[in-house]
């Protein structure tokens, strides 16, 4: 009995503990399931959270992690299962999600779009299947020239819209009219993008395209046109009464331009100044010298500053403090780049001009106008230096003021810087009792030295001058570089016995153009800074629409070929006439190949400067002292001051007997000293006279014996003394063969020969 208790009692413990021990393991195996669970849970949706996946609902089933929701897209269900196995494996992963449906897409909307350039035209878009796909090709290839067209079209079933084929009809027009543009054609809008050449071109297409625009058809345009030449390249800036303004702005590119405006503004002006962009600035640094000056003028306050190439002028009004002139003015000359050179003048107030030193100044521009303003001895001398100056120059604006205040010598001063200004192609000079500062631009690398030689030799010697005068190769006669006019010329007449020549109906050019690009190459040396058109002629068969094309791909295809020859072309465009202009009869076959030609035409007679203008060449000192010899002989006699009669005398034998003789072969150089002191014989027993009262006296000149051996002549010319039938015996007119110069005279009129008949 007490053994089968034990046996009882031993199984009972046995299965308590068996019991406990499953438990146990239950509690711990649920325990650890629930770990995993949870912390898979967690690590999955702090993944989804930082990939942005909100919309994902996770849930875990022991080891599987459950993924349920709908997904945006497809691409973001795949993110989310991508994100998901960043923190389970993935074959945990169980994907419950679903995806939106998907609304249905609009079809595109019929479209065409027309690239053209000189390769050809690319069409592309998508266009109705009721549309004469082969029909809209054929007319592309039948009314241009383009080498090559390109169909990329697609067709749709969609019904086209109102207005859809008005559109295309204008479009292609667009095409035709438009040798480099993008043409997007809808139903009702036509938008134009195209380049031209020039801005008169420019003009041409868009009123062109406005003309053939149909009713219900609505035209967009951006027009795009190389920026014009500006020469000379100028701008003027001023500040007066009337408050800060420009009077001319010009600007090399959009940032130059808008520092310009911005120094503009922040001296004063109201509003968004305009300033035009163009070629032609002499200098890279032309915004920084445009910014410098009109810094100047408004911490001056007032004045005027004009530059004009790499001139810069500086004028400022007499009531401005010399200290605050003085300061501007240095400032501004520091601030300048190298190329520009800076004259600056304060203008002298009523007192001072009455008052103040003698002063004399003369500014000759780039077309010989002359304009002259100062004191001047007496009228006389004022008349003298009028003389010289219409000799020199083509026009002449004189403002001198009478003035016997004058010191000694003014004259001669006045008429040695006239001279001097003569050696320049324009610039300006001044001059007062202690210096003549001559300053501007030549087209001889030896001005400098040519106007103090200038100086000196009417001068003489001891007298301070300063020189600043400027090279450009472009005014040296020494290059013999041909204008504008002559280099299109020259090439027309190489074209015109060329043998280039085209395939038919076509703008590729056929047979080998080598000998032609050659003699093209050689004038273009010489000729590339001037602005030159070639222009394409066709004849008269074909539509004008396709002549209009083929003539602008031919000359298109001519400039190609020279640059690719190496020829400078930077300055040429092309343009097509088709067949507008013919110079012969299309009725015969040698007439409409006369008017299949290339020709050049000139845009503007001023060069486009592509290169920068070198610093001017200073000289600053004195006139130069006399030779050895001569002063030897200055201590035996002291030379005599001149006077007005001795000044009048060399200037008319300048003036009169120097153009004479340079019209002659002399071996030797022009004596003036022995013609003035001829013509100051002639001049002296007048000159005595007018000093006398004379009694006033009508009727015709009494001859009167004079104490001069030789009979009153024109100034600056010598007879024999001959008696008025001698010299009317003599008279000798000569007579000129008519030419486009110098026309053949009109007959004369009837009532001026009968009254000398009866004279």
């Amino acid at each position: 009995m007490p053994s089968s208790r034990r046996r009882l009692t031993a199984s009972l413990v046995t299965v308590l503990v068996l019991t406990t021990a499953g438990g146990l393991c239950w509690w711990g195996a649920h325990s650890a399931a629930e770990f995993i669970e949870k912390r898979s849970l967690g690590n999955v949706q702090r993944a989804l959270m930082l990939d942005g996946k909100e919309w994902v609902t996770v849930t875990t089933d022991g080891l599987q992690v459950h993924l349920s929701g709908t997904a945006p897209t497809e691409v973001d269900r795949f993110r989310a299962m991508s994100a998901a196995s960043t923190a389970v494996d993935s074959s945990r992963i169980i994907d419950d999600m679903t995806v939106a449906a998907v609304a249905a897409l609009a079809p595109p909307p019929l479209k065409i779009e027309l690239l053209r350039n000189d390769d050809g035209i690319s069409v592309i878009g998508l266009i109705p299947s009721s549309s004469n796909r082969a029909a809209l090709i054929r007319t592309l290839r039948d009314e241009t020239a383009a080498p090559q067209i390109t169909d990329l079209l697609e067709v749709s079933d969609q019904k086209p819209s109102e207005g859809w084929d008005k559109s295309v009809q204008f479009g292609l027009r667009a095409a035709q009219l438009a040798p480099r543009a993008k043409i997007s054609i809808e139903a009702g809008t036509v938008h134009v993008s195209a380049i031209t050449d020039s801005r008169e071109e420019k003009g041409r297409l868009e009123t062109s395209l406005n003309q053939a625009v149909p009713d219900g058809v609505k035209l967009q345009t951006e027009i795009s046109a190389p920026r014009p030449v500006i020469s000379p390249f100028m701008l003027r800036f001023l500040i007066d009464k009337d408050g800060p303004r420009f009077d001319a702005c010009s600007a090399d590119n959009e940032e130059g331009r808008d520092r310009i405006v911005e120094a503009a503004v922040d001296a004063g002006v109201d509003g968004i100044p305009g300033c035009t962009l163009g070629l032609g600035a002499p200098s890279p640094q032309w915004a920084d010298a445009a910014v410098a000056a009109i810094a100047a003028v408004k911490q001056l306050g007032a004045g005027t500053v004009t530059l004009s190439d790499a001139d810069v002028a500086l004028v400022v009004p007499a009531n401005i403090e010399k200290t605050v002139y003085d300061a501007a003015t240095s400032k501004l000359e520091q601030a300048l780049p190298d190329v520009f050179s800076l004259r600056a003048e304060q203008e002298k107030s009523t007192e001072d001009q009455e008052q103040g030193p003698a002063e004399f100044t003369a500014t000759l521009d780039e077309k010989q106008k002359l304009s002259m303003r100062g004191r001047i001895t007496n009228s006389r001398m004022h008349e003298a230096v009028d003389s010289l100056a219409r000799s020199r120059f083509s026009e002449v604006q004189s403002n001198l003021l009478d003035d016997d205040a004058v010191p000694s010598g003014w004259t001669v001063r006045v008429l040695a810087a006239i001279e001097a200004l003569d050696t320049l192609d324009y610039g300006s000079v001044q001059v007062t009792p202690d210096l003549i500062a001559l300053s501007g631009t030549s087209g001889n690398p030896e001005a400098t030295e040519a106007a103090a030689a200038q100086l000196a030799d009417r001068l003489g010697p001891g007298v301070p001058f300063e020189l600043s005068v400027r090279y450009d190769r472009l005014l040296d006669p020494a290059l013999n570089l041909p204008d504008g006019n002559e280099c299109v010329r020259q090439l027309n007449i190489i074209m015109s016995e060329a043998e280039i020549g085209f395939e038919p109906n076509k703008s590729s050019i056929a047979g080998d153009p080598a000998p032609t690009l050659e003699r093209l190459a050689d004038v273009m040396k010489e000729c590339r800074d001037y602005q030159i058109e070639a222009g394409g002629h066709t004849d008269s068969q074909g539509s004008e629409g396709f002549n209009a094309d083929l003539s602008r791909g031919r000359a298109q295809a001519l400039v190609r070929v020279m640059r690719e020859a190496g020829i400078d072309t930077a300055n040429m465009t092309s343009r097509g006439f088709g067949e507008s202009q013919p110079i012969a009869s299309n009725e015969t076959e040698a007439g409409r190949e006369e008017n299949r030609r290339i020709e050049f035409r000139l845009m503007s007679e001023r060069p486009v400067r592509t290169e920068t203008l070198p610093p001017p060449v200073t000289l600053q000192g004195t006139t130069a002292e006399p030779s050895a010899e001569d002063a030897d002989h200055s201590h035996d006699e002291e030379p005599a001051p001149l006077t007005d009669e001795d000044i009048l005398a060399e200037s008319m034998a300048s003036i009169t007997l120097g153009p004479i003789f340079a019209g002659e072969n002399m071996e030797g150089p022009i004596n003036l000293t022995a013609a003035a002191t001829m013509i100051r014989t002639l001049i002296a027993p007048s000159a005595a006279q007018v000093s006398q009262p004379e009694t006033e006296f009508f009727g015709p000149p009494i001859p009167t014996a004079g104490t001069s051996p030789f009979a009153p002549a024109t100034v600056g010319a010598s007879e024999e003394f001959l008696s008025p039938q001698q010299r009317e015996e003599n008279i000798i007119l000569p007579v000129q063969t008519p030419d486009e110069n110098t026309p053949r005279p009109s007959p004369r009129p009837d009532e001026v020969a009968e009254e000398a008949a009866s004279e």
